[in-house]
């Protein structure tokens, strides 16, 4: 049974992603985040935490649609920008989120935020939690936690 998250919120682990995202920007050549790409990070990100710390970093639903792993709330909160990207003006505090889950964040954004939404849409699409989920129902935490102590974390 998962170990209840005390700490974040998908929605502020989402702006997180959004704010480092903006400072990468600044200073390389990227691109903005999509919500789907969001939505996929943030399934990674549950994914790699959990099977390290053995906690969930959040304890917000991810549900089984139709592209993929969706975090309902914060799809929503962003679904007005379409298939484009998102462009996050907000200001955010940082310090709102420790160093050991940043340095689990930026692992999670160096490598799969390297890979375009649709190439990680369909990388979830391949992995056993989206899979042996029902359409439109919750993927199961510790089904993901299994998932990535097998396929991610050594």
């Amino acid at each position: 049974m998962a170990k209840k998250s005390l700490k974040y919120s998908a929605e502020l682990i989402a702006k997180w992603f959004l704010a480092h995202n903006r400072q990468v920007m600044a200073e390389e050549d990227a691109e903005y985040i999509s919500n789907l790409k969001l939505q996929k990070l943030l399934y990674y990100a549950q994914g790699v935490y959990y099977a390290m710390k053995n906690k969930v970093l959040f304890d917000d639903e991810i549900m089984a649609w139709k592209h993929g792993p969706v975090v309902e709330d914060v799809y929503h909160d962003y679904k007005s920008n379409g298939a484009n990207g998102i462009k996050f003006e907000d200001e955010f505090d940082f310090s709102k989120i420790d160093g050991e889950t940043t340095e689990v964040l930026e692992e999670v954004y160096d490598y799969f935020g390297q890979y375009s939404a649709w190439k990680l849409r369909n990388m979830t699409h391949n992995e056993e939690p989206w899979k042996k989920t029902e359409m439109n129902d919750e993927i199961n935490v510790d089904l993901i936690k299994e998932y990535f102590l097998r396929e991610y974390i050594e």
